[in-house]
């Protein structure tokens, strides 16, 4: 089973997992819908374990990552002559996975020609290898994912009506991480955890109230999924076991656009002084400058100073003390 856990106690997150208890000892196939990253392969997964086929085989095909001709031949085999270079018998995904589960992903991505061919397998339990003229008969519990509207697909005449009702025996519509935010700090603790050890960190530290604010405050997308690459990554570029995390990195394509603003107006300002001032005196002067301005455009909250200018709570900390900042600091985090 995937090494990644189930964690959630929200009431929306709760419900979902009783709907998927319910529905894992019934033979029918299941269709599982919600945005990307809300956790569609796991509850795959729960659907297969906890039902009678959890000892049999559980495959899983991502039908977005083939061309159509490679999909239906990944899917359903082929027979040696089939196409060019097919040189030997291959037993596709529903051979293999006969006895137990498919999981089917990204399933409005299917071609048609594909679509009425699992509508075959639902309906009669067999299919035929490409190339090939024996009817193979299989037992398989078909369970699907999407991010897609199928049913506007279908009435587009894009998804198969027939499919959709034989696949939609019962529906399981994950919550978003909009929906289920009291499980923000449970799934950041877990992922921070996780990343500290990998690390070599011997406790995990914690968030700071701003950090888990922030947490909290966004709007998440990429759902868990995101969650997870923004807790790792935080913690990461934090690299201190010893203080609680300070500084959230929910964009690491972003570059700060403070610092080259202080340094264009020290520019204009040395570039209207025909004497040159002394570099260590103008250094340490445009970096006291930089750290009160990043303090007063953040209310003097030091952790959201310190990510303004790009750096780590601790990184700020030295400078914050080398500049005897202290008194400008209307308080500390």
């Amino acid at each position: 089973m995937s090494e990644q856990r189930i964690i959630g106690e929200s009431p929306a997150w709760v419900e979902a997992l009783d709907q998927v208890s319910q529905l894992a000892p019934i033979n029918r196939a299941a269709l599982v819908l919600g945005e990307r990253g809300t956790g569609k392969e796991l509850v795959a997964e729960r659907l297969h374990y906890l039902s009678p086929r959890w000892d049999q085989a559980f495959i899983k095909v991502n039908c977005a990552t083939y061309t159509d001709g490679l999909l239906e031949s990944e899917l359903f085999g082929y027979e040696p002559g089939a196409f060019t270079g097919a040189t030997r018998l291959h037993r596709g995904h529903f051979e293999r996975a006969d006895g137990g589960t498919l999981f089917l992903d990204e399933l409005g991505t299917l071609p048609n020609r594909v679509q009425e061919k699992v509508l075959r397998i639902i309906e009669y339990g067999e299919f035929e290898r490409l190339g090939g003229q024996q009817a193979i008969a299989v037992d398989v519990r078909i369970v699907a994912a999407t991010n897609a509207d199928l049913k506007a697909m279908a009435d587009n005449h894009v998804f198969r009506h027939d499919l959709l009702d034989r696949l939609a025996f019962d529906v399981i519509n994950l919550p978003s991480l909009r929906q289920r935010t009291e499980d923000i700090r449970l799934l950041c603790e877990h992922f921070a955890v996780r990343m500290g050890h990998e690390l070599g960190w011997e406790v995990f530290p914690g968030f700071s109230a701003n950090a888990m604010r922030q947490l909290h405050q966004y709007h998440w997308p990429g759902n868990v999924r995101e969650l997870k690459n923004v807790v790792e990554r935080s913690v990461y570029r934090w690299g201190n076991p010893e203080e609680a995390i300070g500084q959230v990195i929910i964009d690491p394509f972003t570059t700060n656009t403070q610092s080259s603003e202080v340094v264009a107006e020290l520019a204009q300002a040395i570039a209207e002084n025909a004497e040159l001032p002394n570099f260590s005196e103008a250094t340490d002067k445009f970096a006291t400058q930089l750290l009160q301005r990043a303090l007063e455009e953040n209310q003097f909250h030091q952790g959201k100073a310190a990510e303004s200018l790009g750096l780590t709570y601790h990184q700020f900390r030295g400078l914050y003390r080398k500049h005897d900042l202290a008194n400008l600091s209307a308080s500390d985090q």
